[in-house]
């Protein structure tokens, strides 16, 4: 029989439960502090207002600054309640088999005494004493483990409690959770209802710009007139006499200004009469983008141009180097976007003769045109009516209307939907006017679209045709692609632009 020693109970260990509250640390400013109020409901306690002065006011926003810059956001404290519910579950459960634990040592404790009773019955003397003390021993250890079943019994109580404070705070953090993220949407629902009213606004507003423009810069004008007219009632008669001044002198100078140009025009018109006079050509048309230049005899003596070589140059209008005009050898020369604002040069040679004549002045832009290009720079796809007049330098006998398409990207030319040709900006492709072919050269212009493939196209005006090649030239521009004539290295900056 094995003897049972009095320090039987000192040598049980005990189950070592830590603390609840050990591992979880809640912030008393960060939720709300509840309170049980009527009929067992958790109310926000509120707390009494006082007036602060603005010293305290300041260092309470300040903490509160400091505090939000700090804390966590909602998603994870709300994580972190669902881990300190989960904590909560798995300690409610050891509790649990504690409990059941603590019950079976119950059951054995009294099968235990159960058994020395009967023992001690049967034993006598010595035996008998030592059959008590184990007796004693067991009732000791009896109220031992009922002592212990309070503890677990209270630690039970302690982590229910903790556990459904869990679960309210974490059900108070999901319904934050879902109070932010509802905040939340209906911020970017109303910052996309602004962005929205402020697009349309803005659309609204240019069209109303665009339709009252005018009448803006009306109103404006009559605005200024009437604050001049307001200043001079309430300023002294000396700013009135510098304003009539000021405007008598204005006026003095646009006469002067008119009066120089005619005297400019005047002077070039003599001198070319008398280089005319020793000469046996001269230029003949307007000097204007559009029209067409002719040389043409003024002598009964001049030798006929079909004996004579020719070519045209263009100059730029302070002299500076002159640029042949390649392909530009016939009699009549239309000029083109390239030419604006430079003078235009034909040479003529006759037996070794060289014979020079020179525009007046430099070649002036077509009027409206660069409106209309701007108008033409908004469309996305630019057409045009053209006829095909030649195909590789060969006459074409059909005059059927074909579309020429000017792009972004490309250029395409089609009849109907069928496409005659259609390529994109590159340095094999080639683009100008017709340099010579009568009066239709201003509304003709030549396009290689690449090596082996080229046409010369006929415009329905010479405004469309000096479009064409503006537009054309700033859409390869803008693709690093400079768009010219047969072996022209004219400058992109000098493409005509009026």
């Amino acid at each position: 029989m094995t003897r049972v020693g009095r320090d039987f109970g000192d040598t049980m260990q005990k189950d070592a439960v830590p603390a609840v509250s050990a591992d979880v640390i809640f912030s008393s400013s960060r939720f709300p502090n509840y309170k049980i109020g009527a009929n067992n409901q958790i109310v926000e306690a509120k707390d009494e207002q006082k007036v602060l002065s603005m010293k305290e006011v300041v260092a309470r926003e300040t903490a509160q600054l400091l505090e939000q810059q700090k804390r966590l956001s909602v998603r994870d404290l709300a994580s972190k309640f669902e881990k300190g519910l989960a904590a909560a579950a798995k300690l409610s459960e050891e509790a649990r088999l504690r409990e059941a634990a603590s019950l079976e040592k119950h059951v054995l404790l009294k099968k235990l005494r159960d058994a020395l009773e009967s023992l001690k019955g049967r034993v006598a003397g010595r035996n008998k004493d030592d059959v008590e003390d184990a007796i004693s021993m067991v009732e000791a250890l009896a109220v031992q483990l009922t002592q212990r079943e309070g503890e677990l019994m209270q630690e039970k109580a302690e982590v229910k409690k903790l556990a459904n404070f869990l679960k309210q705070a974490s059900e108070d953090a999901k319904k934050l959770v879902d109070e932010e993220r509802a905040f939340a949407r209906a911020e970017i629902e109303n910052a996309r209802a602004a962005v929205q009213r402020v697009e349309e606004a803005l659309q609204e507003q240019e069209q109303m710009s665009r339709a009252s423009g005018k009448q803006d810069l009306e109103e404006l004008m009559k605005e200024v007139q009437e604050a001049r007219r307001i200043k001079m009632l309430h300023q002294p008669s000396k700013v009135m006499d510098m304003e009539h001044e000021l405007r008598a002198l204005r006026a003095q100078l646009t006469e002067k200004s008119k009066n120089s140009v005619r005297l400019q025009k005047e002077l070039a018109m003599s001198k070319r009469g008398l280089e005319q006079n020793c000469q046996l050509y001269e230029l003949d048309g307007p000097e204007a983008l559009g029209s067409y230049l002719r040389i043409q005899p003024c002598s009964d003596d001049a030798p006929e141009l079909s004996k004579c070589s020719i070519q045209w140059y263009r100059v730029s209008s302070q002299g500076g180097k002159k640029e042949l005009i390649s392909g530009a050898i016939k009699s009549v020369y239309a000029p083109e976007p390239f030419d604006v604002g430079r003078i235009l040069q034909a040479d003529i040679i006759l037996e070794g003769q060289w014979l020079t004549l020179t525009t007046a002045g430099p070649i002036d832009p077509a009027a409206g045109l660069g409106s209309y290009v701007e108008a033409l720079v908004r469309k996305h796809d630019i057409e045009f009516n053209v006829v095909i007049t030649q195909m590789n330098g060969v006459n074409h006998p059909s005059e059927s209307i074909h579309v020429f398409h000017v792009g972004k990207m490309r250029i395409k030319l089609c009849k109907g939907k069928t496409t005659i040709a259609k390529e994109y900006f590159s340095t094999s492709m080639q683009l100008c006017g017709v340099r010579g072919g009568g009066n239709a050269a201003t509304q003709a212009l030549f396009w290689q679209a690449k090596q082996g493939l080229s046409f010369v196209l006929a415009f329905e005006s010479e405004r469309e045709r000096n479009a064409a090649i503006m537009l054309a030239r700033r859409f390869a521009f803008d693709c690093n692609i400079m768009l010219a004539g047969p072996d022209d290295r004219a400058p992109l900056e000098t493409n005509g632009a009026p």
